[in-house]
């Protein structure tokens, strides 16, 4: 259908948004089940999200939905301020047409769900008695006792499929004998960038359920309905009475859309590059610059990257990854996102407040590297990652994880290090890395205690040591925190192997402008030095939970 701009039902007449060309063909199409892969700023909370819960709410009052995110922070800092925002900007305000978190106060005139939740705490509230449970999965049973009359399901990547299938698809029956009339009922809405797991990659095998020759019929349908009503207009403004067989025809035509509808799956897949318009060429080529280039290629071109299965950490598994978010610490802002902005490791339950932070670097001329760790037990916990890129250098990121982690009771640090930081100055300037770190450190308040790991380990010895660690055979083993190492899990899980080691070709290549980071080992190489030091240097510090511990 040829328009720029979509008229939605909202709370302030005759308002008008524009939605870009991607959020139309999803909205138009209106197929029972949708999902939407697309780049970064393609606007998927804004023009697709947001559109799904207004609709659903809107057009079935008393509906029971279900929004799931995969973690309750995930849910706060990213899904809810969206949608809300488009909610606030389509003229719907908190306290006057909706309710987040609170049951709405008798005087507010709501009308009651259909099913009214035994807790409120995690309810979006609707003023015509539609609420929608926020489902986060590191709560367990959230989706228990559910009745959903839809389900909303944002960054899909890091949701896990095999809870969202016993959990929570199972929820999704509703009560036909209210809404059973309607095709989006039970209707669907899953959205995500690219997935670069085997795990955060299920909602891919939707496109092998799209039939695409009932999507273009349905398309065909919605644009021929689109001229039958344009025909209409045109000959009432003649001041001609339209013939009553193109009244019916429009019935029959809408008859016919509700019924391909309601069995259809759609599924496509959409670059940030369709969003130019809006994004402009600068924002597109800042991301070049800014991201890693497998971020780059999956956050904002929207492609498929294999994972190497015969790469470099071979015996990497998506069990080694988890999510730890401090639920409690989170529920604390009753949904305040402006506070939640300022991003801590007060949102983190898996840091050792007591304990030394121990880190492992990695030095390059246009990115620099900082792998954040701490032992537990036999677990190495890879905390998080920093990095950054041209002109801001080693000073810079060592401020960035001080600012993180500001609120970490113990100021200490176990800078792991190799013989690479005690020469070259392409990150700084005349002195050593080593020295500018721990110097940088010491500025913010950090006590440092620097621990020389010796000459690089040779490759093939590194690939025995750390494959070692993953399979359980060495003292630690390598877990990620999934939400905070991002980059790095995409540095890590790609990495290959070549002439008996890490495949490091890409790193002496010159910078093209198709290719801005091709150094993309150096978040693998920072989380070695973390890893070596960890195993094979381990620190003893007293007093640490009441008595001698190995905490690096």
């Amino acid at each position: 259908m040829p328009v720029q701009s979509s008229r939605i039902n909202s709370a302030n007449s005759g308002f008008k948004v524009y939605f870009n060309a991607p959020q139309q063909e999803v909205m138009f199409t209106g197929a029972h089940t949708s999902v939407f892969v697309g780049g970064r700023r393609l606007g998927k909370t804004f023009g697709v999200m947001a559109p799904f819960w207004l609709r659903n709410m809107q057009r079935m009052p008393g509906s029971v939905g279900g929004i799931v995110v995969s973690t309750y922070k995930r849910g706060l800092t990213n899904t809810l301020p969206g949608t809300l925002q488009a909610l606030e900007q389509w003229g719907y305000k908190r306290g006057i047409h909706y309710f987040l978190g609170v049951k709405p106060p008798k005087s507010s005139g709501f009308a009651k769900p259909k099913i009214e939740p035994a807790e409120w705490e995690h309810v979006l509230s609707f003023y015509n008695g539609s609420i929608a449970h926020i489902i986060s999965q590191d709560r367990p049973g959230t989706s228990n006792s559910l009745t959903l009359d839809w389900i909303a399901i944002d960054e899909a990547k890091f949701v896990d499929f095999e809870k969202l299938k016993d959990e929570t698809f199972p929820a999704n029956g509703g009560i036909k004998s209210y809404f059973g009339d309607r095709y989006y009922h039970h209707s669907m809405m899953i959205v995500s960038d690219m997935g670069v797991t085997k795990k955060g990659s299920w909602f891919l095998n939707y496109e092998n359920k799209c039939d695409p020759e009932l999507i273009e019929i349905i398309q065909g349908t919605i644009y021929e309905i689109w001229k039958i009503k344009n025909r209409v207009r045109e000959l009432l403004v003649k001041g001609l009475e339209p013939p009553a067989y193109l009244h019916n025809y429009l019935r029959k035509l809408y008859t016919d859309l509700a019924r391909m509808r309601r069995v259809a799956v759609f599924y496509k897949e959409y670059s940030s590059i369709l969003n130019m318009e809006i994004l402009g060429e600068s924002y597109i080529n800042q991301m070049k610059r800014d991201l890693t280039p497998l971020t780059f290629q999956t956050s904002i071109l929207c492609k498929r990257i294999g994972i190497a299965k015969d790469g470099f950490y071979s015996s990497m598994t998506e069990r080694h990854k988890y999510n730890a978010s401090d639920t409690s610490y989170l529920d604390s802002f009753e949904y305040m996102f402006d506070k939640i902005k300022d991003e801590s490791c007060l949102q983190d339950a898996d840091l050792n407040r007591e304990a030394p932070i121990c880190i492992g670097m990695d030095y390059n001329a246009n990115i620099n590297w900082l792998v954040a760790g701490q032992p537990n037990g036999g677990r190495l916990n890879v905390l998080k990652s920093f990095y950054v890129k041209y002109e801001r250098k080693l000073r810079e990121l060592v401020e960035d994880f001080c600012r993180y982690y500001r609120h970490h009771k113990t100021k200490e640090v176990v800078f792991y290090y190799d013989s690479t930081a005690l020469n070259g100055n392409y990150a700084v300037n005349d002195e050593d890395f080593q020295y500018v770190i721990t110097a940088e450190f010491e500025r913010l308040g950090w006590d440092v205690t620097p621990v020389y790991i010796g000459a690089p380990m040779r490759h093939m010895e590194k690939y025995l040591l750390i494959n070692r660690m993953f399979k359980g055979h060495a003292h630690l083993v390598p877990m990620f925190n999934e939400q905070n190492n991002e980059d790095l899990l995409l540095s890590v899980q790609t990495a290959g192997v070549y002439n008996g080691g890490k495949d490091k070709r890409g790193e002496k290549l010159a910078e093209t402008e198709e290719d801005r980071l091709e150094n993309r080992t150096d978040g693998s190489d920072a989380f070695d030095t973390l890893c070596i030091g960890c195993e094979k240097f381990p620190q003893q510090s007293q007093g640490y939970f009441g008595g001698t511990s190995s905490f690096c």
